[in-house]
């Protein structure tokens, strides 16, 4: 992998803030786009700007192409066939349209079982409280072992009896991979659905979802080259058949009379309203990229990455590692805090000094983030176009900063 002919691509990774280069090492919360991407976004609003599957004038058909084309790419990518795969607008709104989805079609009932585990994204927490509040189901949370990664044990205790088992394929924030082979079977064992959110997985992992054997997969564009405000929710057909959708309205209606109404087939019953368009373009585009460069490659270029920021931060003293410390047990993000400086203040320090992009905070999963440093921890995260160079300036800088500390 030739990495600064590929940062070559990344107009951001040019850009200078008084006179130094962006440091960009916030991959977690969204990844940087290359040119092709951009490009692909643009061509359609400068030169198509049509909605899709609404009109037989050129422009449209071409919009309509564009965007069938997209979904099949995304599809492929991840072992999926194009009528499983629905367009969303982001992780999120795929986690809570398998929520909606489910409570629509009458799943749940009063006191049913939801397990997820205690390193779960907001995102994989607050709907299934919902639940709770709504129907009455009860939410219970595998736990963690002291390396960070699910308590198997426990979670053979809590998935007894449950209908639904969520769980993240990779942690935004202690990092580990769980291990979803022995979840699925532990979870359809038991007669439950597994959903899984992927926003961490598919963006650094080569991904099958047959394979894979989930009931729901969930991911976002932005974390994947892709443009904000596009993602995907893979779900099995029969299941997408059988749901209800939780949005109406516009291409996923069929025929409507005034008092009745059809849905649309698969996977358009669940895309009401007008997509987003030009992010199609720009989600197939990051696909074709990270095709280009390929899975396995991108894989292990982060975990060379990931073991240099353990080794270079594991030696700053007073820093402290929230993660399994080794690469392959975790994705490319180190989750970390100091005893002298806040989480908020090192960020804060980091950019002034060397532009470092890291983020500071709860990280959108405040119940384990909180569990480990009540005022929240710094994470960097990476991706393939990150370098080794940036990792260890990223380590001495934090030297710096905490030798003002005293």
């Amino acid at each position: 992998m030739n990495v600064e002919k590929i940062r070559e691509d990344f107009p951001l990774l040019k850009r200078k803030i008084n006179g130094k280069k962006i440091v960009y090492l916030d991959n977690a919360a969204t990844s940087l786009k290359p040119k092709q991407v951009i490009e692909a976004v643009d061509y359609y609003y400068s030169n198509v700007g049509a909605n899709i599957h609404r009109g037989l004038h050129k422009l449209s058909e071409e919009a309509t192409r564009a965007y069938e084309e997209a979904h099949k790419k995304v599809a492929q990518f991840v072992g999926a066939r194009k009528n499983e795969t629905i367009f969303t607008k982001n992780t999120t709104e795929g986690m809570n349209l398998v929520m909606y989805s489910l409570m629509n079609s009458n799943y749940f009932k009063r006191g049913d079982k939801i397990v997820v585990s205690k390193m779960e994204h907001h995102s994989n927490i607050v709907p299934w409280q919902f639940l709770e509040k709504k129907i009455g189901v009860k939410l219970e949370y595998a736990r963690l072992d002291e390396n960070y990664e699910i308590d198997m044990k426990d979670f053979e205790e809590k998935v007894r009896g449950a209908k639904l088992v969520s769980v993240t394929g990779a942690s935004n924030t202690v990092a580990t991979f769980p291990d979803i082979r022995e979840i699925e079977k532990k979870a359809h064992k038991e007669g439950a659905l597994l959903c899984i959110d992927g926003a961490q997985l598919v963006p650094h992992k080569e991904v099958n979802f047959g394979a894979m054997k989930a009931d729901f997969l969930a991911f976002s564009a932005h974390k994947m080259l892709g443009p904000t405000g596009i993602g995907a929710l893979v779900a099995k057909e029969k299941l997408l058949k059988e749901l209800e959708p939780f949005m109406y309205g516009g291409d996923m209606i069929h025929s409507v009379s005034w008092h009745e109404a059809s849905w649309n087939e698969l996977p358009y019953k669940f895309e009401a309203g007008t997509p987003n368009i030009g992010g199609a373009y720009g989600f197939g585009a990051a696909i074709d990229y990270l095709k280009k460069i390929g899975m396995r490659k991108i894989e292990k270029r982060e975990k060379g990455l990931t073991k240099i920021a353990l080794e270079e931060l594991e030696a700053v003293e007073s820093i402290k590692l929230y993660c399994p410390k080794d690469e392959g047990k975790q994705g490319a993000i180190v989750l970390f805090n100091s005893s002298r400086v806040s989480p908020h203040d090192l960020a804060l320090a980091l950019s002034e000094m060397e532009n470092i992009c890291v983020r500071s905070g709860m990280h959108c999963a405040e119940p384990i983030v909180s569990s480990l440093n009540s005022e929240g921890l710094a994470r960097a995260s990476f991706y393939f176009y990150n370098t080794e160079e940036e990792i260890k300036l990223l380590s001495k800088t934090i030297k710096e900063i905490l030798g003002t500390f005293g």
